[in-house]
């Protein structure tokens, strides 16, 4: 068992010589089997273990062998506690899950702070399986139901090939000690039910289901690497970039529409475009068909992952990132130059004698100074704001006056406004002066802000 061992390390390059690995240890017998491994191996590691505190005085005594076990055999062993069910409540997620976050959480922290390369878990091929079946229960698509991979990013798997069965013979032969979770043999998780009732049924299936099954997963993982190097491919054609905004054009993804149609007269295949576009910055699979069946009928609709918001145009989707303190005032004084993303202002008082001459060009404000309230401030656009367009009398909802210069959202979010200490917008940047702020006959003295765009 340690030449395949060996020999799956070696297929898939888990463990480069000198790299310096932390093991997962929990005191199971997975984790048990891998560090004897790794040590026979001769392969430097320090262990990691996590106390939950999910099983009382259990958790505790996994905790206390696991450090028993690292002192016996010189192994450096860090030990970290949790306060499971806290996190899982403040968080609205499961236990299973909580305890995933909490502990690669707390891996990759140690792995920086000791500046070590790989972190070793001890998934096996039954793991494998089951992960297979719940994916499949939640309506996974081939990224899901492909499976863990041997490696993803610094997070290894050297025993990903061996079946539970393998695991425990090599644990018995080899005289390896390792604690029970009496959790395992319970139904109250998913994972359990698959693992003790839905299984063994799959194994009387017919001999040798199992290995059938890993051979489907491995194909699945390769399949999966072929089809996103094509999405990539598709995307990177379809998808137009301009400045901080990103543009799916309608024509783009409905051109695609070559799988079968739902009832809805959707295509199957264009959906698919737009989720694994939207996927990769967090718009789950409900968002995703909110937004195409937006597409048409809901223009100006916007919808929020944690990181960026769509859109719905006219003609495109358009993605945004979510910025933070997008709406900071950046004070002004005269005679300063602001350089703003994407124009750089200039800021001059000027008098107002028989030579002076109004610029009438949209890149340049000249205002009644002695109207002005200061200090000045620089911002951008929020819901309600409202201004006097020059040569109207009565305001202006900012939103109306887009729509009728067709900005485009990324315009909207990413214009400039001047506005003066008591709230009056002074100027659009770039686009119209408020015209209570005019220059006139009777009018002494000019603040002039001159916009050069980047």
């Amino acid at each position: 068992m340690l030449d395949q061992f060996q020999a799956y390390i070696n297929r898939y390059h888990l463990i480069a010589e000198g790299d310096k690995l932390i093991l997962a240890l929990s005191g199971g017998i997975d984790s048990m089997v891998l560090a004897d491994m790794l040590q026979k191996a001769k392969m430097e590691f320090v262990a990691a273990h996590c106390n939950f505190h999910l099983r009382g005085a259990e958790s505790d005594g996994d905790d206390w062998f696991v450090r028993k076990f690292a002192e016996k055999h010189g192994i450096q062993c860090f030990v970290k506690h949790f306060e499971t069910e806290k996190y899982a409540e403040k968080y609205g997620i499961s236990i299973e899950m909580a305890a995933r976050d909490l502990r690669y959480a707390w891996f990759e922290q140690l792995r920086k702070q000791l500046g070590y390369d790989k972190i070793a878990v001890a998934h096996h091929a039954d793991d494998q399986a089951e992960t297979f079946f719940i994916n499949l229960l939640r309506g996974a698509g081939i990224r899901g139901l492909k499976g863990m991979r041997p490696q993803n990013g610094v997070i290894i798997r050297p025993l990903l090939w061996a079946s539970r069965e393998q695991v425990r013979k090599y644990a018995v032969e080899n005289h390896i000690t390792w604690r029970e979770d009496h959790t395992n043999v319970e139904t109250v998780y998913l994972r359990n039910r698959i693992r003790n009732q839905l299984l063994p049924v799959f194994d009387e299936l017919q001999p040798e289901a199992r290995q059938g099954l890993y051979k489907s997963l491995e194909h699945l993982a390769s399949e999966n690497e072929l089809y996103r190097a094509l999405l990539n491919e598709k995307l990177g054609q379809i998808v137009e970039q301009e400045g901080g905004v990103q543009r799916l054009p309608y024509m783009a993804l409905l051109s695609d529409a070559v799988g079968p149609s739902t009832g809805s007269g959707t295509s199957v295949f264009s959906f698919q475009l737009l989720f694994e576009w939207l996927r990769q910055y967090g718009f789950n699979t409900d968002q995703c068909q909110f937004i195409y069946e937006a597409i048409g009928i809901g223009i100006g609709n916007q919808y929020c992952s944690s990181t960026h918001r769509v859109v719905v145009g006219r003609d495109d989707l358009q993605l945004f990132e979510i910025k933070e303190n997008t709406n900071d005032e950046i004070l002004i004084e005269i005679g300063e130059e602001e350089i703003l993303s994407p124009v750089h202002l200039r800021f001059s008082k000027l008098e107002k004698n028989a030579d002076f001459v109004i610029d009438k060009s949209p890149e340049v404000a000249q205002l009644d100074y002695d109207k002005l309230r200061f200090p000045l401030t620089l911002r951008h656009w929020q819901h309600g704001d409202r201004f006097h367009p020059l040569g109207m009398k009565s305001s202006k909802l900012l939103s109306d006056f887009f729509v009728d210069l067709k900005f485009s959202e990324f315009q909207k979010q990413n214009v400039w406004l001047l506005v003066s200490a008591d709230g009056d917008i002074l100027w659009v940047v770039g686009y119209r002066i408020d015209d209570r702020f005019k220059i006139v006959d009777d009018t002494k003295a000019v603040l002039e802000c001159r916009l050069f765009r980047l």
